[in-house]
């Protein structure tokens, strides 16, 4: 197909206003139109794929001038002899900048990477883990994930962290003898897994692989009174008991309610 049909660059610059022409045509697709919406001349570029006919934008005239256009041109044609939709390759490219530059903002403003394991997080505690607990819970679990978790793989990907990476974060952990926090650290990281997949961040909680990869927490046993007479003994005690008024009543209370003392201490009329 033909191309290159126009002289040059001052063929287009003699069009002048009230011209009936409405495009000057370059061939094999590529052509200015003249006075676009009553403005500046755009380029474009008539195509196939798939047997479905499109056009592509490559400019204004005179910021893209014909030799450019016609390289543009080029290159959208290649693409499509490669069976590639130029469209398809410019829209992409318009959302990786966007993309680029939300991130920039986030960056500028301290925040972690959308999709990251710390966006993830973050976003968990807020919208889920906080109307379920009370502060002084969720205070811990951020705690725990802010200093155990993100400042090794917290800006990471969430759907790019693998459990061996999860569990070195754990190791550091044990290896202070912080049994039951490593498990609690392991549990929450679990919760922003399974977040992450019903938000679609993620496709797995990578956590469920470390199921048998951490020593057990040492259970402690309790002595407790299991015997019914001592348990009247007991009561008896507590009957006579002389101390504070306060402390009275919380031993007076405990075999009725049979609370833990911090409940039985926390506990509201």
């Amino acid at each position: 197909m033909a191309r290159y049909l126009i002289p040059g660059d001052v063929t287009i610059r003699s069009v002048k206003a009230g011209d009936a022409r409405k495009r000057l045509n370059d061939g094999d697709g590529l052509y200015l139109r003249l006075f676009v919406k009553g403005g500046s001349h755009g380029w474009r570029l008539d195509y196939s794929h798939q047997g479905i006919r499109k056009t592509l934008s490559l400019g204004t005239y005179p910021d893209t001038g014909l030799a450019a256009a016609r390289k543009k041109a080029d290159d959208a044609r290649r693409l499509v002899g490669e069976g590639v939709d130029p469209s398809d390759v410019r829209k992409a490219a318009k959302v990786k900048l966007a993309t680029e530059r939300v991130e920039s903002e986030r960056e500028a403003r301290g925040e972690p990477p959308a999709g990251s394991f710390e966006s993830v997080a973050r976003e968990w505690l807020q919208e889920v883990h906080r109307s379920k607990v009370g502060d002084k819970y969720f205070e811990r679990t951020r705690l725990r994930l802010q200093q155990e978790i993100f400042p090794w793989l917290g800006r990471r990907q969430i759907d790019s962290i693998e459990p061996p990476e999860i569990l070195a974060c754990l190791r550091r952990v044990l290896a202070r003898g912080a049994v039951e926090t490593a498990h609690k650290t392991k549990q929450a990281c679990g919760k922003v897994f399974r977040y992450g997949i019903a938000a679609g961040f993620c496709k797995r909680d990578v956590t469920a692989d470390l199921r048998d990869a951490m020593p057990v927490v040492a259970t402690k046993h309790y002595s407790a009174v299991v015997d019914p007479k001592r348990v009247g003994e007991l009561l008896r005690a507590i009957d006579v008991y002389k101390g504070f008024g306060i402390t009275r009543a919380a031993l007076a209370l405990a075999p009725l309610l049979f609370q833990r003392p911090g409940e039985l201490r926390c506990a509201e009329w």
